[in-house]
C-alpha cells in the first residue's frame, strides 16, 4: 500500500464523526447499511452525512452500491486489511525479539498503557 493512500486513508479516519461511521460499517459487515440507517444510527443529518461518507468513499476505506432507491454503504475489507498491514508489517523487526504476541489486535483498545517516559 502507498504511502499517501495510508496518509489519505488515516486522515479520513480522523475525525469523530467519520470514525463512529466507519466502526458501525465495519460491525455490520459486507452487507452494509442504508444512508438513512447509518444517519439515525450516529445522529448525523442527511446533508452531514453526505460529506462524511463521501470523504470515506474518497479515500477508499468504503464501497457504494445502490439496491433500488437505496445507496448501501459498506466497509471495502481488502483496503481496511491492507491498511492494518501497513501499520504492522515491520512489527518488532528492529528488536531482535520475537514480538509477534504484541504485534497482534486486542480486542478492546479502552485500556492500552502506554510505557512511561523515561526522565
Amino acid at each position: 500500500m502507498k504511502t499517501t493512500v495510508v496518509i489519505g486513508a488515516l486522515g479520513a479516519l480522523a475525525h469523530e464523526h467519520r470514525l463512529a461511521i466507519y466502526r458501525l460499517l465495519v460491525q455490520r459487515g459486507p452487507e452494509g447499511l442504508p444512508a438513512g440507517a447509518i444517519g439515525e444510527r450516529v445522529g448525523l443529518v442527511p446533508s452531514s452525512l453526505t460529506f462524511h461518507l463521501q470523504s470515506l468513499q474518497r479515500a477508499g476505506l468504503i464501497l457504494q452500491r445502490r439496491e433500488s432507491r437505496l445507496l448501501i454503504y459498506s466497509v471495502d475489507f481488502t483496503v481496511m486489511n491492507g491498511l492494518v498491514g501497513y501499520l504492522t508489517e515491520n512489527c518488532c523487526r528492529d528488536s531482535g525479539a520475537d514480538c509477534s504476541s504484541g504485534c497482534a489486535p486486542t480486542r478492546s483498545p479502552k485500556a492500552v498503557k502506554r510505557p512511561a517516559k523515561a526522565a
